[in-house]
């Protein structure tokens, strides 16, 4: 079977609904306002993203999802990138579903993912702490045993989307394992549990992301997501899964700042000219097309070894690496076109300037992925 970029009627259609979603329901001023809140979403606008579907698009139709593939999410979310629409729709919708599908029983499974489905619940996942690494031997938060429930103590740091979410995916330290994940557990934590303390993280480039403290958070069996001690494999099975999706959101959004700088520099006028004639800012577009053409090709080439069944570990890591590189420079030159005007908090290139920023180590930066690349290869 050979790679074909080209999307089907289906991906067609749901990315031009995509479009003109955003168009109508998260323009330039509403897009502000998300990015400024501790949500990112309002009730109205989160109620029509419910009602067209985009929460269960990787969740099967056995738990009221559309089961559509993480092609069509990634679509859907390249689409939703070019606002860049901010919100918990990919913590929730992808990263946390894939999650739940990995390692959730199937009580577990049938309760969760429809609230996920239905918008009822809103899931993020706690995983990095204040060491920041994404390596297992770097979790200290502990959960030890205590009758009825599990007491948790810790904390988390740079969680994304947590003050939206209704519920918490909690990795914590059951055991004393020395090799890879062992001793490792998953947890499905109510935000509103005592004991749990959000604070979102200041800072203009840290978006929304979250200091989350447990203090004796007492979490109920029942709340284990699989074996004890047995997380950390569903963990990073969903996390590979769920990061192309992310990418293809970033590559959407690279794409919406170059269409931006392209007709700036088609009306921008300078010493009697457009901008776009003088060499350097020719050089400067040429980049920005070469990384974002890299990063949306490695994309799509992972998410489609996913959907086929193939290994598909090295492709995520080098559609990681491209893609947060890509948008992250790629806003960077275009602030060298726009100059002056676009840091302003109300110019478009600014959006893209948080979100480039907060995403580029969403799951790891591109020296972490090399690195994993690295020891695939050896």
């Amino acid at each position: 079977m050979n790679l074909d970029l080209a999307l089907s009627e289906n991906d067609k259609m749901l990315k031009s609904v995509a479009l003109d979603f955003l168009k109508r329901d998260a323009p330039k001023g509403v897009i502000q306002t998300l990015q400024e809140s501790d949500t990112g979403y309002t009730p109205e606008l989160w109620q029509k993203v419910v009602e067209m579907g985009w929460l269960g698009m990787v969740i099967p139709e056995g738990y009221g999802g559309f089961g559509s593939g993480l092609t069509s999410a990634g679509v859907l979310f390249e689409a939703l990138g070019s606002g860049p629409l901010p919100g918990p729709y990919y913590a929730s919708g992808v990263l946390s579903a894939l999650i739940i599908q990995a390692a959730a029983n199937e009580a577990q499974k049938q309760q969760i993912l429809t609230g996920i489905v239905e918008g009822t619940r809103i899931l993020t996942l706690a995983l990095t702490e204040p060491e920041f690494s994404l390596e297992p031997e770097s979790i200290r938060t502990t959960a030890m045993p205590q009758g009825g429930y599990f007491l948790l103590n810790g904390v988390k740091l740079f969680t994304h989307e947590a003050l939206a979410a209704t519920d918490l995916i909690v990795v914590a330290r059951t055991g004393q394992g020395t090799v890879g994940g062992e001793g490792l557990s998953l947890f499905l934590v109510d935000r509103q549990s005592a004991g749990v303390k959000v604070r979102r993280l200041g800072g203009y480039l840290a978006g929304r992301t979250f200091e989350v403290r447990l203090e004796d958070v007492k979490v109920p069996l029942g709340n284990l997501l699989g074996g004890i001690g047995e997380g950390w494999r569903p963990l990073q099975q969903g996390i590979t899964q769920a990061i192309p999706v992310l990418c293809a959101y970033q590559a959407g959004a690279s794409q919406a700042v170059i269409d931006q700088t392209l007709e700036y520099s088609r009306i921008r006028k300078q010493f009697g000219q457009a901008i776009g004639r003088f060499q350097r800012v020719q050089d400067w577009i040429i980049e920005m097309v070469n990384l974002a053409d890299a990063a949306r090709l490695m994309t799509y080439e992972a998410l489609w070894k996913l959907d086929t069944g193939r290994d598909a570990r090295e492709s995520v890591h080098l559609a990681k690496a491209a893609a947060s590189e890509a948008y992250f420079e790629i806003v960077t030159m275009a602030h060298r076109v726009f100059s002056g005007i676009s840091y302003s908090s109300e110019h478009p290139v600014s959006f893209h300037t948080r979100a480039s920023r907060a995403l580029y180590h969403y799951l790891g930066d591109p020296a972490y992925h090399r690195q994993q690349i690295a020891k695939l290869l050896t």
